[in-house]
């Protein structure tokens, strides 16, 4: 029995497919973590969610940035962009059964010493406290029968963590942190803009799992979301980024995490914007 983790798919179902034969994937024994954004941008956004339902019992996912917003769209909260590819999911027969599923999917899974996330955790959180802070959110998802959640999720405001923080306010930066993180200002208080290498990076900003004392590291954080990061496997830093930007012509990464022997499925395609 094996347990992979694979970065971020979003609707490349044809090199995710691939890559599992590659690693001769059992979904009677082994075990699979996603690391979030299943849908959009790619071709298959509806094979790679029907996917997911199907094999749920084998298949673990979490929730990305791109899932969200096809939840927000589903609701009536959220407006299709000219590079979406959810389309087909939007105007299925079954969608409604497609979002009730994808809305009770969680924002963060642990096993063992391992915790996925999609972008990553602010310092100054324990594992604990993420969890915590991660079926805050969930409840709210999953209680709104009209998707009432969804019409106040966007938006880049707070940009900074607080205990007193409430209401929509609240659960509107734990979901930035969860599902839109990469850089942090010297303040702690999180960067929207940054998306390119950590080579790039300005100085007056650091990658989230950079920050000094951070109070999380009794466990490795597996994420994605940051496909110019590409893959890092750092027993240091207690990171492993899994997004390697099969979308952008890069490759689909699986990682076995009894090992961390890594098998990669090159991009069929590329995405040129």
């Amino acid at each position: 029995m094996a347990h992979y983790a694979i970065g971020d798919v979003q609707g490349c179902f044809d090199e995710l497919e691939a890559l599992l034969a590659k690693i001769g994937f059992n979904h009677g024994c082994d075990t699979l973590w996603l690391t979030g954004d299943i849908v959009n941008r790619g071709p298959k956004s509806l094979e790679s969610l029907k996917f997911c339902m199907k094999h749920e019992d084998s298949v673990q996912i979490i929730l990305g940035n791109h899932d969200l917003h096809l939840l927000a769209v589903l609701y009536g909260h959220g407006t299709m962009k000219k590079r979406d590819t959810i389309e087909p999911i939007v105007k299925h027969k079954h969608a409604d059964k497609m979002r009730d599923w994808l809305r009770h999917q969680p924002l963060l899974v642990q096993k063992d010493s391992y915790l996925m996330v999609h972008a990553g955790l602010l310092p100054q959180w324990t594992a604990v406290q993420a969890a915590e802070f991660a079926r805050e959110v969930e409840h709210s998802m999953r209680r709104s029968k009209h998707g009432e959640y969804f019409a106040e999720m966007y938006g880049n405001k707070p940009a900074a963590w607080s205990e007193d923080l409430r209401g929509a306010d609240r659960l509107r930066l734990l979901v930035n942190v969860f599902t839109r993180m990469r850089a942090l200002n010297a303040d702690g208080s999180l960067d929207y803009d940054f998306k390119s290498t950590p080579s790039e990076m300005p100085p007056h900003l650091h990658a989230w799992f950079d920050a000094p004392n951070r109070r999380h590291l009794d466990h490795t954080i597996v994420f994605g979301h940051w496909s110019a990061l590409g893959l890092l496997d750092s027993a240091e830093k207690k990171v492993l980024a899994l997004d390697t930007g099969a979308l952008w012509g890069g490759c689909l990464t699986a990682v076995n995490l009894a090992d961390h022997s890594i098998v990669q499925e090159a991009a069929h395609g590329r995405l040129d914007w």
